[in-house]
């Protein structure tokens, strides 16, 4: 798992469950901060909004016009004319993506931490009416399958960390497990398989986390990644899969990069007209939003992209620790930020 898996994991926990954190002397990031460090000097504060519980690590927008967010502290969450009301409780959620109106599809995190794991950790589920069907167990998969194995022969090989979540057509998913650094297909019958396993900008090097996946206008699929420790500014990259692919290596001729020079992204999200709209968590990486004196904290961005030219331009920079954005039926892009101590409350809010 790399660090920058487990720091969003440790995240998660510490909000939602105020469990101890991981033991490894290695890990750069006090999972229960309580001393403001850098993030908290620099980030601003998040805009009035709809204040929710914290972390939220993703949005999505229903057919109906409503929101759902994934509130790590909660649940999968729905959020109307400025309420909010929980859909289905399932701690530890860290995507969701609307199929319906009230139903979603939701992943939850994992650790390699067997005192952070739940039994509802590292699976794919289904919300519907207020309940929670388990669809597919991801964990068991990377334990049999292990994808990345074809590259990743670190102190950490077998690990998984789903992050993000969209729904295909026919009921089926694409997952984008941060920890396994691949992109999974699952069926409306739970059957798991790998799409594309992301590889490093250089080998050794710092590991590829897929943090996001999208559905783009031509069917195809766009991942999104950050860069794992030390999370050096400018190495994340967005990938271009070819619809329909199986067991593919990124980059390769069925996954081609789209845009590069990002820094830790986050979330991807298409609008009705085909703009992506990219979150980077903070332009310094990451790892200075973590604090310990890495670098400070430079604040998250909002990026649009045309996918056909690979041309970026920033919609909305300086963030207050940014993690997730949706685009409605009108076109409205919504953005979930956090608090400035670090991820002590999350707001939703439209950019303007």
């Amino acid at each position: 798992m790399s660090h920058v898996s487990r720091f969003l994991f440790v995240l998660t926990v510490a909000a939602s469950l105020s469990l101890v954190g991981c033991d490894d002397p290695s890990h750069p990031v006090d999972p229960q901060p309580e001393v403001p460090g850098a993030a908290d000097a620099k980030a601003p504060a998040p805009p009035e909004g709809i204040a929710l519980g914290a972390p939220l690590f993703g949005l999505d927008a229903a057919p109906d016009g409503s929101l759902l967010a994934a509130v790590a502290s909660a649940g999968v969450t729905s959020i109307r004319k400025g309420d909010s009301e929980l859909l289905a409780e399932l701690p530890g959620v860290s995507g969701v993506a609307a199929v319906g109106v009230g139903e979603a599809y939701a992943v939850t995190q994992g650790s390699e931490d067997p005192n952070l794991l739940l039994p509802t950790s590292r699976k794919l589920f289904r919300a519907s009416n207020g309940r929670i069907r388990e669809v597919a167990d991801l964990w068991a998969f990377e334990q049999t399958v292990n994808p990345d194995q074809v590259w990743n022969d670190g102190p950490v090989p077998l690990d998984s960390n789903p992050f993000n979540v969209v729904a295909l057509n026919g009921g089926a998913v694409l997952v984008a497990d941060a920890a396994a650094n691949d992109i999974l297909h699952v069926d409306r019958n739970g059957n798991v398989d790998w799409v594309a396993v992301l590889t490093p900008v250089s080998t050794p090097g710092p590991q590829p986390v897929a943090t996001s996946i999208a559905v783009g206008p031509d069917g195809a699929y766009y991942a999104g990644e950050l860069t794992g420790f030390p999370g050096t500014p400018g190495l994340s990259r967005i990938w271009r899969i070819d619809a329909g692919s199986r067991h593919v290596l990124c980059p390769s001729t069925a996954c081609t990069m789209v845009a590069d020079g990002f820094t830790s992204i986050i979330d991807l999200a298409f609008g009705p007209d085909g703009t992506l709209c990219v979150v980077e968590f903070d332009e310094a990486s990451w790892l200075a939003v973590a604090g310990g004196g890495f670098a400070p904290a430079a604040g998250g961005t909002v990026n649009e992209c045309d996918v056909g030219t690979g041309a970026c331009t920033v919609l909305a920079p300086g963030l207050s620790l940014p993690t997730a954005v949706t685009v409605d039926r009108d076109g409205t892009v919504w953005i979930a930020e956090h608090a400035p101590v670090l991820f002590a409350g999350a707001t939703v809010r439209p950019l303007p």
